[in-house]
């Protein structure tokens, strides 16, 4: 077998004592520096994710040859996008982690079979899930989003946008987006509040809102299966705004607020209120803002809608804007506490896109990206369930995935192992000691019966 030479790297010395020399090697032993992996292990067993994502899907391997169980595959892979290793090249130094074999539950006697799945293994189960299992997974989404809550809610808002993903390689499905000014993907994405049900990747050569009223159909059924009295809002932007989605909205009674690009008949309707703002900022030089709403219909629309218009002067200009909806109540409360708030979805989208990585499309199939973005949700659901389970009224409660991981995962420990005991020794300078118990204490309290409906 051969030797090999481990690398000592030298620092500089130490002033005092003089000339105490500083060296590191890569010999520590069983030591990690995400130590914190533990909570996404722990809340993954709480909601049962991965659990419900190995049972959608179909195992062609014989049994007999396999040795990394299917299970262990997608925790390690899930737990590893959310301690920040994006690229499947990652794990072929990742696999030997022995925090990250612990969380996917692999623990062998020979430590020469401890080691999780390589790279290779880990590409081969991303090419062949096909799009009938990707289905079922998405399924699982829903379903975890539904047994979040533990009473039936009175109303929920459905949040509907679109993004780019932008591709520098030759994967299929790419098309060169104009707006974007880049070839991507533009996946769909719904959320409610925080809590993630779709991400769909779709080729960039397309409407905005393909699909979306097909996605709103089948979710619409399944929630009101789950919670007959609940209220449903849609929310989105003017890209989203299309005669059949809302006559379906309208026909099914569910709720919308849409934006509505301006025209010339949209803004010869505002004249009136867009004059009144213009008087009132030429008397006072300060911004106006002065709501209405009008009766609208398209050329291609079925009928006639009731359309918000706020009519804004701004010091650099007029600023028309115009949103549709079939709900009551006054035109500045809709736009301004309802339609603007749609903003924090985006947020949401950064969130998995720069922190979880959702837009690391670079396999060449393009179903095996769609299940690169699954994977890359299934990260954000353990984040967001940390979050609203062990998080809720601390310091991090309302913090990013980067942060979380920085302030909780990141944590380095010494593993030792016995024939019944597996010991994480956490670091002793790790600064927020206190809070991990706290999280850990909360992720293990089980949850209380939901009380019955009505």
């Amino acid at each position: 077998m051969t030797e090999c030479t481990q690398t000592t790297i030298p620092f500089a010395s130490l002033k005092t004592p003089r000339h105490t020399k500083i060296t590191a090697d890569f010999q520590g032993g069983r030591l990690t520096s995400d130590a914190g992996v533990l909570l996404l292990r722990e809340v993954d067993r709480r909601i049962g994710l991965t659990d419900a994502l190995a049972a959608c899907i179909p195992d062609p391997r014989d049994p007999r040859m396999t040795v990394h169980a299917q299970r262990e595959m997608l925790a390690q892979r899930i737990y590893a996008i959310a301690l920040g290793y994006e690229d499947l090249n990652d794990h072929d130094t990742l696999r030997h982690d022995p925090a990250l074999q612990v969380a996917a539950e692999r623990v062998k006697r020979n430590e020469e079979d401890q080691a999780l799945s390589s790279p290779p293994t880990l590409c081969r189960l991303e090419n062949r899930i096909d799009r009938k299992t990707m289905v079922k997974i998405a399924e699982v989404f829903v379903e975890s989003f539904i047994a979040s809550h533990r009473n039936p809610p009175p109303e929920i808002l459905l949040d509907f946008d679109a993004t780019d993903d932008p591709l520098h390689g030759e994967q299929e499905g790419r098309f060169f987006h104009g707006y974007y000014d880049c070839y991507c993907y533009l996946p769909l994405y719904v959320f409610c509040g925080e809590l993630l049900l779709v991400p769909y990747l779709r080729p960039s050569d397309i409407d905005a809102a393909l699909h979306s009223r097909a996605i709103l159909k089948l979710l619409v059924r399944r929630f009101r299966e789950a919670w007959p009295k609940v209220r449903i809002t849609v929310r989105a932007d003017s890209g989203f705004c299309r005669w059949r989605f809302m006559r379906w909205c309208d026909q099914h009674d569910v709720s919308y607020i849409l934006g509505l690009a301006r025209n010339k008949i949209l803004e010869r309707l505002a004249a009136p209120r867009m004059a009144e703002a213009e008087e009132a900022f030429a008397a006072t030089g300060e911004k106006q803002r002065h709501f209405g709403e009008v009766s609208y219909a398209a050329a291609t629309w079925d009928r006639e809608r009731r359309v918000i218009l706020k009519a804004e002067r701004l010091r650099e200009g007029p600023n028309l804007r115009f949103v549709v909806t079939n709900l009551p109540g006054d035109p500045q409360e809709l736009y301004d506490d309802l339609y603007c708030k749609r903003g924090d979805m985006e947020n949401r989208i950064k969130e998995q896109q720069l922190g979880l990585f959702a837009d690391r499309t670079s396999c060449h199939a393009f179903q095996a990206n769609q299940f690169r973005l699954l994977l890359s949700s299934a990260a954000y659901i353990l984040i967001e369930a940390i979050r609203r389970l062990g998080l809720k009224g601390t310091v991090l409660e309302k913090a990013q995935a980067g942060t979380i991981r920085l302030k909780l995962f990141k944590i380095g420990a010494r593993i030792t192992r016995s024939v019944r005991r597996i010991v994480f020794h956490l670091a002793g300078g790790y600064p927020l000691q206190k809070l991990f118990a706290e999280v850990v204490a909360r992720l293990r309290t089980p949850q209380p019966p939901a009380l019955a409906p009505g």
